[in-house]
């Protein structure tokens, strides 16, 4: 990764010690395996990882909210473990300066790429562990999803941001979002890119599905639209 920050300063802030090879794997985007002779990719990891945060946090919820039901506890879960969530986790510990990535991806902006950053969180949660077990695993999770616990409004917009965007365009008077589609890549890792318009605001999500496409893109749209 020449040019890239040293990865020992993103174990650093996360907190944890991974095998070099497997922190290596965790970071490496099949564009860059793609580009270096069909390399092994990080997804895998981001296969495990996707069910270690998942247990991690339904555990966390039930413990910590006993006075909320199954629905909303499915609600608080769906917006913890987004792709919403787990890009703005990865932005916030800089983690895009890390990921290993294709010539083409980086000239499209990968680093920043929403998909690209939560599929790569995953991974390094998978790549905990295998390396430091579960126990370690959860707490990585625990200490990542902190900000998202300690933000009043994160359960509010977060959650669903599609009606909270139609809303806040409601009482400003900037009329009906405009939601359109496009997607990107092969049929078995396809990219969703959503573009919303909303009076003179025009946000992009993506995601790896319509939905969820559409939603990083209204919570764009949300937050430039209440910004003062």
């Amino acid at each position: 990764m020449s040019g890239a920050p040293e990865v020992s300063s993103l174990l650093a802030t996360l907190g944890v010690q991974v095998d070099p090879a497997l922190l290596e794997l965790a970071l490496t985007h099949r564009s860059y395996a793609y580009e270096h002779g069909g390399m092994p990719t990080n997804e895998r990891l981001e296969f495990l990882g996707d069910s270690i945060l998942g247990q991690a946090v339904t555990v966390m919820l039930f413990r910590e909210y006993p006075q909320l039901d199954e629905g909303d506890l499915a609600k608080r879960r769906a917006s913890l473990v987004s792709s919403v969530a787990l890009s703005g986790i990865a932005r916030g510990i800089g983690l895009g300066a890390y990921v290993r990535l294709g010539r083409g991806e980086i000239l499209t902006g990968g680093r920043d790429k929403s998909s690209i950053l939560a599929d790569t969180v995953e991974a390094l949660i998978g790549a905990v562990y295998l390396d430091s077990g579960g126990e370690t695993a959860t707490a990585l999770v625990l200490r990542l999803i902190e900000p998202l616990l300690r933000d009043p409004g994160h359960f509010g917009v977060s959650m669903d941001p599609k009606t909270s965007l139609q809303e806040a365009a409601a009482r400003l008077g900037t009329g009906v979002p405009v939601y359109s589609i496009a997607e990107s890549g092969p049929d078995h890792s396809k990219v969703f890119i959503a573009t919303v318009t909303v009076g003179l605001v025009i946000a992009v999500g993506e995601g790896t599905s319509k939905k969820h496409a559409e939603m990083a893109a209204a919570l764009d749209a949300w937050t430039r639209l209440t910004s003062p």
